[in-house]
Parts: structure tokens; sequence; C-alpha cells
């Protein structure tokens, strides 16, 4: 059963009940504007968090260019501090220059050396913001295209597919119609696992199990089957039971149609048997009148019962083969012993 996700309203209704198809196959065209605009929204704020992304992409790389450059000011500073010392070590010796002036060279590399290391760790840090911050733009793109997605998921349905290969059963809706979410779209059967469904009357269901062999009349075709499952509730006097076929259905099988059926569910062999006679039971004993051809008349006889199946019964004693009964009801007559036929 196919159901509306959302509001919207029947633009075209492209196939009719009966109709074979496929799982692509398109059952309704709807229409929603209000979706329709949320979804171009969609778009718009995937565009606009990609463009921010970008602009903190450039900014981090601005930033960093610029430490750059202040780290490789610093790292000249710090060499020309290096070689300055260097010269000085050697002309404090020779008592060129002062003592003093040298200790303020050695001061000025060390300051200058602390300064690089603190701008390497500065960048080194400012790398894991950047990286930090690209992420968190990255999960802002994610969260509107997960809700594009959505948006988009539900326009894609406004174009009713049947989604599995078979034949549409109903189309409750019409050309321009409102429809409300959840309401009943189509009704789509397959029919590569068609099932029997048989109503038996509740006084023969004692005696149907579950596996019981079965033969379905499907117009003209009998296919066999196994009982598969025995409905616990009687409805009506009657009993369902559901035959799955063992055998490749013919073309002439459809959804809903109309088929009886013969469920096996015991072989007698060698017996006696007649149509069922008017008001009588299986087990039971009843006085029968048998028709006498030669003699043209009909006389009382009591007859044991046995198994029924289907219009016939069983007989276990008072009659042999070839015997004729009278299977009308003759309770008229009741009290009669013999009947005289005339015509």
């Amino acid at each position: 059963m196919l159901t509306a996700l959302t509001a919207a309203t029947v633009e075209e209704v492209v196939l009719k009940p009966g109709a074979k198809v496929t799982s692509d196959s398109i059952l309704l065209k709807l229409s929603n504007p209000e979706l329709m605009q949320k979804l171009e929204h969609s778009y718009m704020a995937i565009a606009k968090e990609k463009a921010n992304l970008r602009r903190v992409k450039l900014n981090n790389s601005r930033i960093l260019l610029t430490e750059s450059a202040q780290l490789s000011e610093l790292n000249a500073f710090y060499k020309k501090a290096k070689l300055k010392r260097d010269a000085e070590e050697g002309l404090v010796k020779q008592k060129i220059i002062s003592r003093l002036t040298y200790q303020t060279s050695v001061l000025e590399q060390e300051q200058l050396s602390e300064s690089v290391e603190i701008q390497l760790e500065r960048m080194a840090q400012l790398k894991l913001v950047n990286k930090e911050a690209i992420n968190i733009q990255q999960g802002e793109i994610f969260q509107v295209e997960a809700l594009h997605q959505a948006i988009q998921h539900r326009v894609d349905m406004l174009t009713v597919r049947a989604g599995i290969d078979g034949v549409l059963q109903r189309l409750p809706v019409k050309l321009g119609q409102s429809l409300v979410p959840g309401q009943e779209l189509a009704l789509i059967g397959s029919v590569d696992d068609l099932l029997a469904l048989i109503k038996i009357s509740q006084t023969q269901a004692e005696n149907v199990q579950v596996g019981h062999n079965a033969t379905v009349k499907i117009r003209r075709d009998h296919i066999t089957g196994i009982v598969s499952r025995i409905t616990p509730e009687v409805q009506e006097g009657t009993i369902e039971v559901e035959i799955k076929f063992t055998q490749k259905l013919p073309d002439a099988a459809r959804l809903e149609l109309s088929v009886d059926a013969i469920i096996y569910t015991a072989k007698l062999d060698n017996v006696f048997y007649l149509e069922r006679p008017v008001n009588i039971r299986s087990h039971a004993s009843k006085p029968i009148y048998k028709f006498d051809k030669e003699n043209k008349l009909a006389q009382l006889t009591t007859l044991s019962f046995g198994e029924a199946a289907g219009r016939y019964i069983e007989i276990k004693k008072g009659a042999k083969l070839n015997d004729t009964f009278i299977l009308t009801d003759m309770s008229s007559f009741k009290g009669n012993a013999k009947i005289n036929i005339t015509n």
C-alpha cells in the first residue's frame, strides 16, 4: 500500500487499476509548490555554506601567510644576532670590545631564539585552529545537505512509483484531488507470491491441517498446493484456509480472483460412496429409500455413513455396488416402508 508522504495535489493519473506494473512504473504525479520552494531554499543554503567554507580557507591561508612572514623575519634577526655574537666572541677575548657589549649581544641572540620558538608554536596552534574551523564549517555543510536530501526525498515521492512488480489493484484518488499525509494512494499486489484463500465450513475445519495437499481450480486450470495456514477464528460459520501453490501459476491467475479448491484430508481405499443425501451427517445411521427399478418401488433401508468429502459421503454398511438411492428429502413419506413408483 502506497500512502502520501506529504500534503499534495494530484497533478496526473498515469495508470489505472488492473494495469501490470514494474517497480519503476509511475502511477501518479503529485505537486506541492511549498515543498518545491523549500527545495530551492535548501540549494541556496548549501551554496551559502560552501561559500563560507571557501572564505574560512582563504582567511586561514592569509593569516598563516602573515605568520610565516613574521617567522622568516625573526629567523633573519636571529641569524644576524648569532653572527654578531660569534664575531664579538673573539674580539672580547682580545679585549678589543668590552664584555658588556658581548653579553648584550648574547642576550639579544637568546631573546630572538625564544621568539622564533614561540612563533613556531604559535603557527602550530594556528594550524590546529584553522583545521577545526574548517571541520566546523564542513559540519554546517553536512547539516544543510542532510536537510536538502530529506526535502529532495519528499519531492521525489511526488512521483509515485509502484515499488514492486505486480498489478495495480486499487487507485482511490482522482485528478486534482487534494491529499493529506498518510492518505492511501494505491494498492499494488504482487503476482509472484499469490495465495489462495478458501472458506470452508466450521464443521469440516477439524479435518483440515497445515501441510495437507490441495488442488485449486483457477478457471480451466487445476494447480496443486499445500495448506500453509488456518485462521483460528470463525466468521459467519466458516474458517479461512490459506493454500500456498507448489506449481507455476497459469496466465489466468489474477489478484482477487474467485477460485474453488479441493483439500485432501485423508485417503480411503475400496469404499462405497454416493452423493450426500439431504440432512445426512458423517458417522451416523439413517433410513433412506433404496430404488428398485425392476419392481418399480422404493424401499426404506438403513445406511451407516462414514467420512464425508465435499458432496460425497462414505457408506460403511447397508449398500452394495450399483445400488440406487433417492437423495431428495422424503420426510413427507415418513412411516412408509415401501413406496410404489407409478411413473
